[in-house]
């Protein structure tokens, strides 16, 4: 396959975009900062949706080869830093034995409310239900210069325990909640056992050839610190720690957690990713500089001007240049109608970046 002009462009820069992501990952990047997005593979793509015409999102996730060409579609059209895996981080709970569907968003059609529905949740192998992702990986890894990471991810014990016990997307997390005040300790357990099976999961993924891993919190925004400190935060610790001896970065993503970027910090993660509301300038001073920080344009100024897509990038690379830990990304991922043009003009005005 011809080197789109996205691709020539990586291959031809002085400092490898790998080293360059696992660099400001650990804090050691002298240059301009990685770029990469969530959800950079998906719906606002027409490449994604000529996949999509004779796929179900489904199939897409679940075979290999169309999971692998949906991962690499964001990659030759930008020349992004980074490259994740098309999955979803809910595979993990069927493969544990909770009963999914999407119509078209997922919905767990038995949501998990009682002991016995939670004592029958499988330890699940990585290597038998979500095999796909683990394949997928190795080809990107084999496939991809060196120069540019593969990343891997999953849905933290709390997020997973939010979807499972609310049966799809709350905004209120009413039943999650419910069950932390009615029978804490009935969560606990299933939190237990999804930190369990999400670390085994993460291993997997980072033995099958992920430079990188992200964990997403995306409900513990609806927690306070002090919620967090006993529902979310021992349970990322454990998945962390999970994984730690093979000595690969790992980000911690929670939307709306500018009120708990001192909680986070302690989680084991090695890079933070946060969201708009939070002042970057003093996250890091709150973080200190040991720790990376991801972040944070909002993706609804994607849909705006293309020129000011370009400005609001500079003020954030302004905002955090020299900064040896800086990752560059959204605060959320990329929306379903996002502008082409405008992910384009953010990539371009990261990489236009000396160093």
């Amino acid at each position: 396959m011809q080197k789109s002009e996205a691709e020539e462009n990586v291959m031809g820069e002085h400092k490898t975009g790998s080293s360059r992501f696992l660099e400001a990952a650990r804090c050691r990047n002298s240059g301009r900062p990685p770029v990469w997005l969530m959800r950079q593979a998906g719906r606002y793509l027409p490449e994604y949706q000529a996949i999509k015409k004779n796929h179900s999102f489904v199939e897409m996730c679940s075979d290999p080869e169309l999971a692998f060409e949906v991962s690499m579609q964001p990659y030759r059209l930008f020349g992004l830093d980074a490259v994740v895996v098309f999955y979803d981080i809910l595979f993990l709970a069927e493969a544990m034995g909770a009963p999914l569907e999407y119509n078209p968003g997922p919905i767990f059609l038995e949501p998990l409310r009682t002991a016995q529905a939670i004592a029958a949740l499988e330890d699940p192998d990585p290597a038998g239900h979500t095999a796909p992702v683990l394949e997928t990986i190795a080809r990107l890894r084999a496939e991809l210069p060196p120069e540019v990471a593969v990343l891997g991810f999953a849905g933290s014990p709390f997020t997973m325990a939010a979807y499972l016990v609310e049966g799809n997307f709350s905004r209120s997390g009413e039943w999650i909640k419910r069950l932390m005040n009615q029978d804490p300790e009935l969560l606990h357990a299933l939190l237990a056992a999804l930190a369990r099976a999400t670390g085994s999961y993460l291993r997997a993924q980072l033995e099958a050839g992920a430079d990188a891993v992200q964990l997403f919190d995306t409900w513990a925004g609806l927690l306070s610190g002090e919620d967090y400190r006993r529902f979310a935060l021992p349970y990322q610790e454990a998945v962390f720690t999970a994984i730690a001896d093979l000595g690969a970065p790992a980000i911690l993503y929670v939307n709306g957690a500018s009120h708990l970027l001192d909680e986070m910090s302690s989680s084991g993660a090695g890079v933070l990713s946060v969201d708009w509301r939070t002042d970057l300038r003093e996250a890091r001073g709150r973080l200190g500089p040991e720790i990376g920080l991801q972040g944070n344009l909002d993706p609804s100024l994607l849909f705006g001007d293309v020129e000011n897509v370009r400005i609001k990038t500079d003020e954030i690379l302004d905002e955090m240049s020299g900064d040896p830990g800086f990752i560059f990304n959204l605060g959320h991922g990329v929306l379903p109608e996002t502008p082409v043009e405008s992910v384009r003009a953010l990539v371009e005005t990261v990489r236009a970046r000396a160093g």
